[in-house]
């Protein structure tokens, strides 16, 4: 029988590689319902494992582990953290069979250790992610990628109220997040919309059971003339069933399972998805709060509008703003000649989303709504997107807007 010490010792040495609360540390258990409402049954299977082991329940760990591996024979992950709680008999590490890449056993060892620190730091009820402060209700869902833990969140919008539904492991590019280039092998980090859905029969099998291509290069990614295209959400081939956290091309993928699950989630050309390496989750107050103060500065602008004063108009453009046909000069000098045959204007806004933009070098928010303008002589319906960057006094202006 083996020494029971090495087993401890073992035991602890497993769940540090894998980033767990060792036993009898300061740790509550998983209530894996609780914390994951529709979640695929491999997810919840290996949560279940990784929760037995946070209590020393090792026996308990190595049947859920084998029953999910008979259930999920190409979860590689599951297959790594067998072996190496059946090398804790003996105190060995287990060592990669001939032929394999000791690379794999690294990427194996990543996954699981990201699976459990995004386990570890899921969000209150209630909490939103910091990267959207308004949601318009047209937009029934939002996905949110954390390319940092490798972790998809599905969260619903009830009249500008997010709760998260879902959320599921997913892998990104080889080299990493904010894409530049074509070919660079890095995931974006922006904010995009799903332009289609593509089954999976009609695709190589690298796509595994479909892709939800997405709108990339978005128009910042265009303004920052970031070249690359064919971003998708997509699944894995046949014989696997997660690819290593750091694996496609730029793409980010996941379990075909998790990837039918997400059709009831996506409208194609509504649902927006935001790429991001800095996500928070924000307390309800903290969301509301900027929220506001987010809704006083649009107005402020649209009402100096509306007032025709065109020089408190003007103020809200930034130093060095442009949209895609004119320069600061050009803007100024238009809309002077434009508002000086105004008797009245009337700005309306609605349909508003607000961005805390991830992945950009200065503090940004983008601003998106419809915009409904009459005057005396002119009315029209648009589509606008105001991009707001901070400046060093602390005052939020206008750098780029872009119309359709």
């Amino acid at each position: 029988m083996p020494d029971p010490m090495i087993l401890r010792l073992a035991a602890w040495a497993l769940l540090a590689v894998v980033g767990l609360t060792p036993p009898g540390a300061a740790a509550a258990p998983l209530d894996v319902a609780l914390l994951a409402p529709q979640r695929t049954d491999a997810e919840l299977a290996l949560n279940r494992v990784l929760d037995a082991l946070r209590q020393g329940k090792r026996v308990t760990a190595v049947r859920e582990l084998e029953a999910l591996i008979r259930r999920e024979p190409d979860f590689r992950a599951a297959h790594w953290l067998h072996a190496q709680l059946l090398s804790a008999r003996t105190g060995r590490q287990p060592t990669p069979p001939a032929g394999v890449d000791p690379l794999a056993f690294e990427e194996l060892r990543a996954e699981l250790h990201l699976r459990a620190e995004a386990e570890a730091a899921l969000p209150a009820d209630g909490d939103v992610p910091n990267v959207v402060m308004a949601l318009a209700p047209r937009h029934a869902h939002l996905i949110v990628v954390d390319l940092n833990l490798a972790r998809l969140y599905v969260l619903k919008n009830d009249d500008g109220r997010l709760s998260l539904v879902r959320h599921h492991y997913a892998a990104i590019g080889r080299n990493g997040s904010r894409k530049v280039s074509e070919g660079d092998l890095r995931t974006p980090v922006g904010v995009y919309h799903v332009t289609q859905w593509r089954d999976g029969r009609s695709l190589p099998d690298l796509y595994g059971s479909g892709a939800f291509p997405v709108d990339y290069p978005n128009a910042w990614d265009q303004f920052k003339q970031r070249t690359g295209y064919g971003i998708w959400l997509h699944g894995v081939p046949s014989g696997t069933y997660t690819r290593a956290p750091k694996s496609s091309e730029g793409c980010v993928t996941m379990a075909n399972d998790d990837l039918t699950a997400l059709r009831e989630f996506i409208e194609v050309g509504q649902t927006p998805v935001v790429f991001t390496d800095e996500l928070r989750w924000l307390s309800s107050a903290e969301a509301e709060a900027q929220r506001a103060d987010w809704l006083l500065r649009l107005e402020d602008w649209r009402e100096a509008w509306a007032s025709v004063d065109t020089e408190r108009y003007l103020d809200h453009y930034h130093p060095e703003f442009s949209s895609p046909d004119m320069t600061r000069a050009q803007f100024v000098a238009h809309k002077r000649r434009v508002n000086e045959g105004k008797t009245f204007i009337d700005v309306e806004i609605t349909d508003l989303n607000l961005w805390r933009y991830p992945g950009v070098d200065q503090p940004m928010v983008l601003v998106e709504f419809t915009q409904r303008y009459t005057s005396n002589n002119y009315a029209s319906v648009s589509q606008k997107q105001q991009y707001w960057r901070q400046m060093a006094d602390g005052q939020w202006k206008i750098f780029r807007e872009v119309g359709r």
